[in-house]
Order: C-alpha cells, then sequence, then structure tokens
C-alpha cells in the first residue's frame, strides 16, 4: 500500500477528529450538564458537531483513486503538519500574559501557518494541473493543522481549569456557573477550538485556490 493511498491519508485525520471528541467527552462529563453552557449548551454541542464532519471529510475527500490527485493531498498533509506546529505554537504563546510583542508575533505564527496553507494549494495544483486541486489541498491541509490547535487547545483546558473531582451535584452545578471562572475557561477554549474547526478550512480553501491561480499566472 503507497504513502498516498486513500486509507494511509484517511487514518491520521480520523484518529486526530477521534482524540478530540475523546479530550472533548471527557472534559464535558457530566454530559447532561453541557445545556447549562451558554446558548443551551451549543458551546459544548458545536465542536463536537464539527469533529464529526471532520471524520466523515476524511473519509471522502480521499475517495478518488488518482494517483497525481492522492499525491497532492499527501504533499497537502505534510505542509500541515508543519502549519499544524505553527499553530500549536500560536495556541502556546496565547496561554502567556498578554503583552504586544506576544500579540504581534501571534498574529505573525497565523500568518506563517496561512501561507503553509497557500503553498500546499500551489503543490497540489502543480501536480494535477489543476486549480481545483489546490482548493481541496488547501482544505485538505488546513484540516490537518487545525486538528492539531484543537488538540492543544482541548488538552490545555485540563491544565487550566482540571475536571471537578467530586460527585456532589450542587457543587457541579456551580462549577458550570457563568461567573465561575473554571467555567468561563472552559467557554473560551472550546470557542477557540470551534473557530479552528470551521474557519480553518474555509480558509484553507480560499487561499489554496488564490496560490494556485498565482502559481499557473505565474507559469504562464
Amino acid at each position: 500500500m503507497g504513502s498516498d493511498s486513500p486509507s494511509i491519508l484517511r487514518i491520521p485525520l480520523i484518529l486526530l477528529a477521534a482524540a478530540n471528541l475523546a479530550i472533548l467527552g471527557q472534559r464535558l462529563v457530566p454530559w447532561h450538564d453541557v445545556l447549562n453552557l451558554p446558548v443551551n449548551g451549543t458551546t459544548g454541542i458545536d465542536p463536537a458537531v464539527v469533529l464529526v464532519g471532520y471524520i466523515g471529510l476524511a473519509y471522502w475527500i480521499p475517495g478518488s483513486r488518482d494517483k497525481g490527485y492522492l499525491k497532492a493531498l499527501s504533499t497537502a498533509t505534510l505542509v500541515g503538519l508543519l502549519a499544524g506546529l505553527v499553530l500549536v505554537a500560536q495556541v502556546i504563546l496565547g496561554a502567556r500574559p498578554a503583552a504586544d510583542q506576544a500579540s504581534y508575533t501571534q498574529m505573525g505564527l497565523l500568518v506563517a501557518a496561512g501561507i503553509l496553507v497557500g503553498i500546499a494549494g500551489l503543490l497540489g495544483s502543480r501536480i494535477t494541473n489543476n486549480p481545483g486541486t489546490g482548493i481541496v489541498s488547501g482544505v485538505w491541509c488546513a484540516m490537518t493543522s487545525c486538528l492539531m490547535a484543537s488538540t492543544t487547545v482541548l488538552l490545555k483546558i485540563n491544565v487550566a481549569a482540571p475536571p471537578p473531582i467530586t460527585q456532589d451535584p450542587w457543587k457541579q452545578y456551580q462549577g458550570l456557573a457563568i461567573g465561575n471562572q473554571a467555567t468561563q475557561v472552559l467557554v473560551h477554549s472550546l470557542l477557540t477550538a470551534t473557530g479552528f474547526l470551521l474557519i480553518g478550512p474555509l480558509i484553507g480553501g480560499a487561499v489554496g485556490l488564490i496560490f494556485a491561480l498565482f502559481g499557473q499566472n505565474h507559469d504562464s
């Protein structure tokens, strides 16, 4: 089985999305209290729904048997891992006290990750000589990197606000009070993870297309 076979391409993203779901599920126990989170619990439900969607996309996107297309996705995976490391650094840096220099560095890391996603689109379009593949490569690269970023965000919740160890229902209810600092950390982290997962692929497709078209125009 080649390194650019559909199964080899699917497995890492599916496992990463499943790991995100497991971490999320562990952090939201007891699950019935999720409905106490903002917007009738959608703050906790949305990332779970998006992650299930990721699993579906990770299975569907590499469905073609075209070798060029699969090679483009394989390249996008490698670039996505690099972009993911950049986003992980951005998330870790964001956990530190705010400072102007840190904010500029965070923005620079986001831009760097976006450029890497664009490069994945450019390479994908050149491999198949098709700008459409640039879009898919950008989306696939963004999915890979954003899953890495989401994993870091969700793991960071347990560091900043460990799960409650008490089984007292009243104390657990208090732990979900909106004014509670631990819950504020939880809500912020869930919104951040959902933002990465939702916005990342959209940006990936757009940037992938722009870089793909730029590459073709440059070649011509």
